[in-house]
């Protein structure tokens, strides 16, 4: 079938419904380079103003992840599982969900990604790590799966490549906010893992992609559509960012508090979510979770995890040691009351000053810094009491971030 790109871009823009071979041949095309940016440009704006059903939506998820490799499991392989999150502040999940999930006889390949602006990325989080090694190739991946039932890996230059070259045109043509976009984005890297089930963390709120409950639920919803005409069973769980989640934001210390997490101590919120998350794609029940988590069973299962991808456990009782911010301070209540909000986006913002995050995908990260022991809405405290502590690399980054937590925290 020869494709006239004009013509299909003008259907689009019309609100006409494409064949799926036509959806697949424009991304054949648009991967291989024989479709130009400035076309590919004008259909990304008429999918923006159009939409896409269902159908047309899946078509493009497969048609994306079909441009690269794929993970192909042996016959008779357990069930295959994973979880993804639309991002948020201190959102550590997947570094307690994937070991415990993968302690209940299920694989799971979970391929991540690395924090953007505000966002934090499991990635990052994972290489505060000594020696952890996230580039690694599906082969390598695949026999992990087999050895120990989990991977925690980044994406490969093979996986989803139609995916990074249209999400990197999305990035400068104001077309990242399309619905069907966003879902094909997730839905390919994530369906590429060859999963049985899959569930989504949708976030809302100030310190998500995704401001209202409203946009979240199309979102997930959109997702399930495409999940069901993939044969792919997929969740979907709306969670609000409005305030960080648990109580540190930053790489080295959300791994520390993950730990705690997977020791059965750690965050009450941190630790309903993960449940809330985990029984959704996992063969036992909460409570048996829940014993995996306090008998240290899941603890264990990121050891191994840690050990598998060249990390040494023996570092993780001293991340705190190794990854020391110079600076440490406590942040002060400046009066006496109950914690009324904490500005999650703002919160971001300011990990983001410090250096947790990148405002650039060519930037580095700094593992050492960020806050830790946060107050939660709802808590009473008395002048003086810190709100949290500030952990930076100078003074003024610190006096900086400060500033800001006096606008992000609210106190009546």
């Amino acid at each position: 079938m020869k494709l006239h790109v004009p013509t299909l871009i003008a259907r689009k823009r019309e609100g006409e419904t494409l064949d799926p071979a036509e959806i697949r041949k424009l991304i054949e095309g648009y991967t291989s380079g024989e479709i130009p940016d400035y076309q590919m440009s004008a259909f990304a704006m008429a999918v923006f103003f159009r939409g896409m059903d269902a159908v047309e939506t899946a078509a493009l998820t497969r048609a994306m992840l079909e441009s690269g490799d794929v993970f192909h499991h042996r016959d008779a392989h357990p069930r295959v599982v994973d979880k993804h999150s639309t991002g948020g502040i201190g959102d550590k999940v997947s570094l307690i969900l994937a070991p415990l999930v993968a302690c209940t006889g299920v694989w799971v390949p979970m391929v991540s990604g690395r924090g953007l602006g505000i966002t934090g990325g499991t990635l990052d989080k994972l290489e505060a790590i000594p020696g952890f090694k996230v580039g690694i190739s599906i082969p390598e991946a695949q026999d992990l799966l087999e050895k120990i039932g989990v991977v925690m890996m980044g994406q490969t230059d093979r996986f989803c490549p139609a995916d990074k070259k249209l999400y990197s045109l999305r990035d400068v043509t104001g077309t990242v906010p399309s619905i069907p976009l966003i879902t094909a984005s997730i839905m390919s890297k994530k369906l590429a893992e060859s999963l049985d089930s899959l569930v989504l963390d949708v976030k809302f709120g100030t310190g998500a992609f995704m401001k209202t409950e409203h946009d979240a639920r199309v979102l997930a919803d959109s997702m399930i559509a495409v999940g069901k005409e993939m044969g792919v069973e997929v969740h979907a769980i709306l969670n609000p960012m409005s305030e960080p989640l648990g109580r540190a934001v930053g790489n080295s210390l959300e791994v520390i508090e993950s730990i705690e997490c997977l020791e059965g101590r750690g965050p009450a919120d941190l630790r309903k979510l993960v449940l809330d998350l985990s029984e959704k794609i996992s063969p036992v029940s909460r409570k048996e979770l829940e014993g995996l988590l306090d008998d240290g069973t899941a603890r264990k299962k990121f050891d191994e995890i840690v050990a598998a991808h060249g990390g040494n456990p023996a570092d993780l009782p001293n991340l705190a040691k190794i990854h020391h911010a110079p600076l440490i301070r406590d942040f002060p209540a400046p009066d006496t009351g109950t914690v009324l909000s904490v500005d999650a986006g703002l919160v971001g913002q300011a990990a983001l000053q410090l250096g947790a995050g990148r405002a650039r995908a060519t930037d580095g990260v700094d593992h050492a810094v960020g806050f830790d022991h946060f107050v939660k809405c709802g808590e009473h405290i008395h002048q003086g009491h810190p709100l949290c502590r500030i952990h930076a690399r100078t003074a003024v980054d610190f006096e900086i971030a400060e500033a800001m937590l006096e606008k992000a925290i609210r106190i009546g």
